[in-house]
């Protein structure tokens, strides 16, 4: 699932580029129209998913009541996605319309290395809100996370994504052969490419990322939710004419609706990019066209629309949190004003001359 496919741009499997697949690729070049909407789609989907999530991050630090198990991970969860905002979506866009690698060898790693992170922070971000959301309702007297497990889980799920993304970083190179065969204008440019010891490791590496990311993450979720479902339909039917149990019956339908709609935004943003690159590592036959530059990066702009998704889910339908973002501009606005009263005020006056005393001087003389 984490896999940038970027070596689908014409680069080896494994590491003879002699027995590349991608050497009897022909590369389409896309239209100006094309580059330009692809270009444009990618920089709103980066600026969205990284502005909204530092406004959700924001609010959710400022606002003490608001610091829960659930947002705490769902802060977490816009914290890579910040992350793939940053890190991974300028750079694979770039390289991708481009067909060779500028930004360096550390960056090759960095890049997919970092995606590979921040995409397992994700998926065990929206397991451990399923979690806390089971136990909260479908065993209310059973065990119930508290802040503090919520921030161990996080320490926990981040070290458990650096050691498994770590082979990214390791077999990530730059190369110039993968280009040897291609026109002039590919001279002296290279590739960022995964160097493996042989086909066989690569293909049992990805596959288990696969596993590990993407479906049983999302089938544990879709069990927890199901239950969560069947609970709550139980409870509806049992509740009594008290309208406050009613009205708390519908609060918690209203936010498991909202977090199982990220969950399967999440998963459906995904699904083309897995499919592809289950194909490009099982039968890249199916993958031989010059168009298939253009498949890749619409199933990557697919995959990176789910940075999105926390902060609208979350935040632009959720009342509350519109209200909170209106106040944060406010303060920002005001913060603004402030510093530029006072920066005029010790450009123009001495600096023991108070506010007070310029109020007072700036008063008319018939007063």
């Amino acid at each position: 699932m984490d896999k940038v496919v970027q070596e689908a741009t014409m680069d080896p499997p494994a590491e003879n580029s002699s027995h590349s697949p991608f050497s009897h690729f022909e590369t389409c070049q896309p239209s100006f129209p094309a580059v330009f909407l692809l270009i444009t789609a990618y920089a709103i989907v980066t600026l969205v998913g990284l502005l909204g999530n530092l406004c959700l991050i924001v609010i959710i630090g400022k606002q003490k009541e608001s610091q829960n198990v659930t947002n705490i991970l769902i802060a977490n969860l816009s914290v890579s996605d910040i992350l793939i905002s940053v890190m991974c979506i300028p750079f694979t866009a770039a390289y991708t319309l481009m067909d060779y690698w500028v930004f360096g060898e550390a960056m090759c790693k960095m890049n997919n290395f970092v995606q590979s992170m921040s995409v397992t922070v994700s998926t065990f971000s929206l397991v451990l809100i399923a979690i806390e959301r089971y136990q909260l309702i479908v065993n209310p007297r059973g065990w119930k996370p508290k802040i503090s497990h919520a921030f161990w889980g996080i320490v926990f799920i981040w070290a458990f994504s650096i050691i498994i993304s770590t082979p990214f970083f390791i077999f990530h190179q730059i190369a110039d052969h993968p280009l040897s065969n291609h026109s002039d204008i590919y001279m002296n440019k290279v590739v960022c490419i995964e160097m493996w010891p042989s086909i066989e490791e690569r293909r049992g590496y990805t596959t288990t990322m696969l596993v590990c990311q993407y479906f049983f993450p999302l089938g544990f979720i879709f069990i927890c939710y199901l239950k969560i479902f069947v609970c709550l339909q139980k409870r509806y039917g049992k509740v009594d004419n008290i309208k406050e149990n009613e009205n708390r019956l519908n609060e918690s339908k209203r936010i498991n609706a909202m977090l199982i709609s990220i969950v399967v935004t999440f998963g459906a943003c995904w699904l083309p990019l897995n499919v592809f690159n289950v194909m490009f590592d099982w039968n890249y036959e199916a993958l031989i066209s010059c168009h298939h530059n253009v498949i890749f990066i619409l199933c990557h702009l697919v995959a990176m629309i789910s940075t999105c998704v926390n902060p609208f889910f979350y935040g632009f339908l959720n009342k509350n949190f519109q209200k909170d973002l209106v106040i944060l501009f406010h303060n920002f606005r005001c913060f603004e004003s402030q510093e530029l009263y006072e920066n005029i005020a010790l450009s123009t006056v001495n600096t023991d001359v108070s506010k007070v005393s310029m109020k007072l001087n700036n008063m008319p003389a018939n007063i």
